[in-house]
């Protein structure tokens, strides 16, 4: 029997409030009941038959203090235009199958958020892009071209809006009039960090955490699967071993995603994480193309030529990949003194840039 959307709803929430009920944990009353709200209706002999459920849990099951505060959640939601979807419910995103412990509850706030997250398929046109907090000028700059042209070949872009890699990349999908989808670490009403707020406010952010929750440091773990199931693929541009951008790679593997990893500089930390998931058969990316291609999607969009003297069009034309002076000179056949020239008026432009000897577009 197909519950009821409302009742279901307030009943998993309930289950949410419930202490000592995890993620995984209200899955498996769900699924063992057919529903939340029959989990919710079992008596004490039912619910000591569910998987994985102590006397502790079995005995909070069904508690006046849950249903209060679930009640109270829905109000709160609706004055603050945001949307929750139900696991199980039309419009919880059928991506989430991918995790054992999927969220009971998802909490959305932005324009069409609600569709685009009903829109992400079991395997999802999207891609997460993650990465370190304090990037490189290099990655920012990779970040930035990798979204936008995802999102111009019309590829959801997924990140954490954290500082950093993730920041460039919401961004950058916003620019090239994509939509994109921050996960959160706190609740949807608490941004985190602050001065992403602006940012926040023009996209969809999605957290699993209650209206009011703040950002903590065990969230962001259990954030970072979210990230990784709602995604085909996730891409990570710079992290050390023991980041959390590695723990996403972790759990994108879990899911059956596929890993990209963008290569770095030799000894840089920052390329420690991504080099340690080349050697472990990581999708080796250096633009939007090789994700496009590794998926099957397509091509990316082609990039009106800006209209440029001669030399400077060729030495744009010749930078397909990151290249040193030397390189360009062996592409172009221009002089050193004329090809600098054309380098330094492409960097004016906002064409090129440069980082540790090597330029790109």
């Amino acid at each position: 029997m197909t519950p009821d959307p409302a009742a279901e709803l307030l009943a998993l929430l309930t289950l949410r409030f419930t202490p000592g009920l995890g993620p995984r944990r209200i899955e498996h009353l769900r699924r063992h009941f057919g529903s939340a709200d029959a989990a919710l209706r079992a008596n004490l002999a039912q619910l000591r038959q569910v998987e994985g459920l102590d006397a502790r849990s079995v005995a909070a099951i069904g508690g006046e203090k849950a249903a209060q505060s679930a009640q109270a959640e829905l109000g709160k939601a609706a004055q603050r235009n945001v949307t929750l979807l139900g696991r199980g419910l039309p419009g919880y995103p059928k991506a989430l199958d991918a995790l054992s412990d999927p969220p009971a509850v998802l909490w959305v706030q932005g324009a069409g958020g609600a569709e685009v997250l009903a829109g992400l398929d079991t395997v999802p046109q999207a891609i997460g892009i993650v990465g370190t907090r304090a990037a490189s000028p290099h990655a920012l700059a990779l970040t930035r071209t990798v979204a936008g042209e995802l999102a111009a070949a019309g590829v959801l872009v997924v990140s954490g809006l954290a500082r950093g890699v993730d920041t460039a990349a919401h961004a950058a999908a916003l620019e090239a009039g994509g939509p994109t989808i921050g996960v959160l670490g706190s609740a949807v009403d608490v941004i985190y960090p602050r001065e992403n707020h602006d940012l926040a406010g023009r996209m969809v952010v999605v957290s699993e955490y209650p209206l009011g929750t703040g950002p903590a440091q065990h969230h962001f773990p259990s954030r970072n699967r979210l990230i990784a199931a709602l995604s085909a693929g996730v891409v990570v541009v710079e992290g050390e071993r023991k980041s959390g951008s590695l723990i996403t790679a972790t759990h994108a593997l879990e899911c059956g995603r596929t890993v990209f990893a963008v290569p770095g500089r030799a000894g840089d930390p920052r390329a420690s994480g991504p080099h340690a998931l080349l050697r472990d058969g990581a999708v080796l990316t250096e633009t939007a193309q090789d994700i496009l291609t590794e998926l099957g999607w397509g091509q990316t969009a082609p990039t009106p030529s800006p209209d440029l003297p001669p030399e400077q069009a060729r030495v744009l034309a010749a930078l397909q990949t990151p290249a040193t002076l030397d390189d360009l000179q062996a592409a172009t056949g221009l002089s050193v003194p004329d090809l600098q020239t054309a380098l330094v008026m492409l960097q004016l432009q906002g064409l090129v840039y440069e980082v540790g000897g090597r330029w790109s577009r």
